[in-house]
């Protein structure tokens, strides 16, 4: 089942896409760093490079798929974001972009869970502790891909 990874261009994100590239079914990435988006295309990984913080570019490129992941790190660094800076307000337009495209399940990665939004926008939600080690938080968000349900 396709699944988006919203932030494939930290740190995280990138343990994130080689863990569930080993995987069936097809990886998408949203990222905001051209040169980043020039080496997953060159994986094969199909990109979209955008604002993270515009919803509306995250839903869009999240349309027909059944889950995503989303690497919290995307809304708190230093990246260049035009609709809002506020981690909270970054996470809300995620998963309000997420539920106009109609995605089942969200995998938030985040070191502060207050960030995901009290009310879940996916019909499945877990989050995952992003102050473990990278191997330890793909292993996890492969293993919450891989189940029937979370």
């Amino acid at each position: 089942m396709p699944v988006i990874v919203v932030g494939a261009d930290t740190r995280l994100g990138e343990a994130v896409v080689d863990a569930l590239a080993g995987r069936d079914g097809e990886i998408r990435a949203f990222v905001s760093d051209p040169e980043a988006a020039r080496s997953l295309k060159a994986r094969g990984i199909k990109t979209a490079l955008g604002d993270v913080s515009d919803g509306s570019h995250v839903g869009g490129a999240a349309c027909n798929c059944f889950g995503a992941v989303l690497i919290g790190q995307a809304a708190v660094d230093e990246r260049e974001r035009s609709f809002a800076d506020d981690p909270a307000a970054v996470a809300e337009a995620w998963a309000e972009g997420l539920a106009d495209a109609g995605v089942h399940r969200a995998i938030w990665v985040v070191s502060d869970p207050r960030i995901v939004p009290g009310t879940p926008h996916a019909v499945e939600v877990a989050v995952v502790d992003a102050t473990a080690s990278p191997a330890t938080i793909s292993a996890e968000v492969r293993r919450l891909d891989d189940a029937a349900t979370l």
